[in-house]
């Protein structure tokens, strides 16, 4: 397992859970993600309606190396069944989802079974890039549980100091 750590808080819910980069299944999803996270990242989060128990983190474009964004994201370590405690990044290429001139990257949180990478395109796999520490695990669900309930949310993803 890697020794990459990666911080997911958001205040409202409480929620703080450690996800470890599974760099060996995923080299360039999860080196994309560090590089990311060189500096810590607000970015809109907000339940999953197609997928099931899902919290979908968007990254904005804004928050992407341009050069890194015109090229697509290669399959490695993909699913379309993400297990709780999964972080899958998903790439759709632009003008995919609705039209939408910039290809999406998007980062799902997923806290519990029964979870499908379903979207209003169809079937998507995502890269499975890291898993929640086993001592978040039932953290993760309870505050992703809340979030559910309260709606939108903010987000902040950091590198975990080792």
């Amino acid at each position: 397992m890697s020794t990459k750590t990666l911080l997911l808080t958001e205040a409202r819910s409480g929620l703080r859970a450690r996800f470890h980069l599974l760099e060996r299944e995923a080299p360039e999803s999860t080196a994309f993600l560090w590089e990311l996270m060189a500096e810590s990242r607000e970015m809109p989060a907000i339940h999953a309606i197609w997928t099931g128990p899902e919290i979908s983190c968007p990254i904005p474009t804004a928050q992407i190396d341009p050069a890194r964004n015109a090229r697509p994201l290669a399959p490695e370590n993909a699913t379309i069944t993400p297990q709780a405690g999964d972080l899958v990044l998903a790439y759709v290429p632009a003008k995919m989802w609705g039209g939408n001139p910039e290809p999406v990257f998007d980062l799902g949180v997923f806290y519990a079974g029964g979870a499908r990478m379903l979207f209003p395109i169809g079937w998507l796999a995502g890269n499975v890039v890291a898993r929640v520490d086993a001592a978040d695990r039932d953290a993760l669900a309870e505050r992703c549980n809340a979030i559910r309930r309260a709606g939108a949310c903010t987000f902040v993803w950091s590198r975990e100091e080792q």
